[in-house]
């Protein structure tokens, strides 16, 4: 399990430019991201996702964030996200860790 503090800072960093966490938060170039663990890609409530995204078809959870996060353009080809990943391991488990406690 990761650091919660340290993937928040991650999070602020990397990530909340285009994404919020709170429930009912807003869209911004990325989709709001309450109620990310066991939701499948492409289904935020009124976020147009692309094609790509919609039919990638995975519920995402610890094992594929740590995937999607490493190179979301590799993992999920056609997607919009403009980000480029995150190579350190360490880092990817402390923001899931952060996402897991503030998105639910």
């Amino acid at each position: 399990m990761g650091d919660i503090k340290k993937g928040k800072k991650a999070f602020v960093q990397k990530c909340s430019q285009c994404h919020t966490v709170e429930d009912g938060g807003r869209h911004k170039v990325g989709p709001n991201l309450w109620g990310l663990f066991g939701r499948k890609t492409g289904q935020s409530p009124g976020y147009s996702y692309t094609q790509a995204n919609i039919d990638k078809g995975i519920v995402w959870g610890e094992d594929t964030l740590m995937t999607y996060l490493e190179n979301p353009k590799k993992y999920i080809p056609g997607t919009k996200m403009i980000f480029s990943g995150i190579r350190k391991k360490r880092e990817r488990h402390d923001l899931i860790a952060y996402l897991k406690d503030a998105t639910s």
